[in-house]
């Protein structure tokens, strides 16, 4: 039976201050890397330092291969198409809006688990939904909601939501393994094996950048140091940390810590970027909280 306790928690926590820190890295290194190059080299580097723990997830007898497509949606949800999304959105949106938009996932759980696994959502868990939806639309019309009508939302606003609709499916293929034997191989091939094949999706996508003139990298001692820290910490540690997480509390519980990522993300935005949190920043997280606690009353 799944359940909420110290380790649960502490590996939850532990990604979502990690991935708070991408998001704020993703913004610095605008203008000094284009985004899905960015995204490339992350996870390039991210492979060549998990290739000597979890290279047998290669030999031909590797379960993998039994399973190749279950983990060819895993490594395009989860490490391809995510990544590329956020660090694109990063572009013309702030790091702050970017994880407050991702922070309506559990909505998106909970939708997703009732079209596609038939686990139905409570009255509470659809009440929280609506007041967390709130809260998303007040970040998307920067505190001004008479707007919504006529308002001209920044594409970067657009591609985090998509990100995040695809990072719930991600969750969910993680809860419900099916037929593969993954959660009884060793961490780093399990890991090793969606890196890899979403480092493919992302080489694919890198492709088009590269084709249209848009791909450029800017390298010196503080942007390697920043490349160093996503391809380890928001990318091995994070990914290892959240599979242990939606393991042990299941991807509806799990999805309520990304409402910690804006929290995260605010606090390092205005140490580090000079981009303070504003009024409807603090209105915005105040309702997603809240309508992700009503619906965490009944969730399991």
């Amino acid at each position: 039976m799944q359940q909420l306790n110290f380790a649960t928690i502490f590996y939850l926590l532990t990604a979502t201050a990690l991935w708070a820190g991408n998001a704020i890295a993703g913004r610095v290194l605008v203008g000094s890397i284009s985004p899905i190059t960015l995204s490339a080299v992350r996870w390039g580097l991210a492979a060549l330092l998990l290739l000597p723990l979890g290279w047998r997830v290669f030999k031909p007898e590797s379960a993998l291969w039994q399973n190749k497509k279950r983990f060819l949606l895993l490594g395009l949800f989860g490490v391809g198409s995510y990544n590329v999304l956020l660090y694109l959105a990063l572009q013309t949106s702030t790091a702050i809006n970017v994880t407050l938009i991702g922070a309506s996932m559990p909505i998106w759980m909970l939708f997703i688990g009732a079209v596609f696994y038939q686990v139905k959502p409570s009255i509470l868990q659809m009440i929280g939904a609506v007041v967390s939806l709130l809260g998303v639309g007040i970040v998307l019309t920067r505190g001004d909601l008479a707007a919504l009508l006529s308002m001209q939302m920044v594409i970067g606003d657009l591609l985090i939501m998509l990100a995040t609709i695809l990072w719930a499916f991600y969750s969910w293929m993680l809860s419900r393994p099916g037929a593969s034997t993954e959660r009884q191989w060793p961490w780093a091939e399990f890991l090793m094996a969606q890196v890899t094949i979403g480092l493919l999706w992302t080489g694919f996508f890198d492709g088009f950048e590269i084709a249209a003139g848009h791909a450029f990298i800017d390298l010196n001692w503080w942007t390697a140091s920043l490349i160093v820290f996503v391809a380890v910490g928001p990318s091995l540690i994070a990914y290892r940390c959240w599979g242990l997480g939606v393991n042990g509390a299941g991807p509806t519980v799990a999805a309520f810590f990304a409402n910690f990522i804006p929290l995260f993300t605010a606090l390092l935005s205005a140490a580090m970027l000079g981009e303070p949190p504003q009024l409807f920043h603090g209105l915005a997280f105040a309702l997603i909280v809240a309508g992700n606690a009503i619906s965490s009353k009944t969730a399991k």
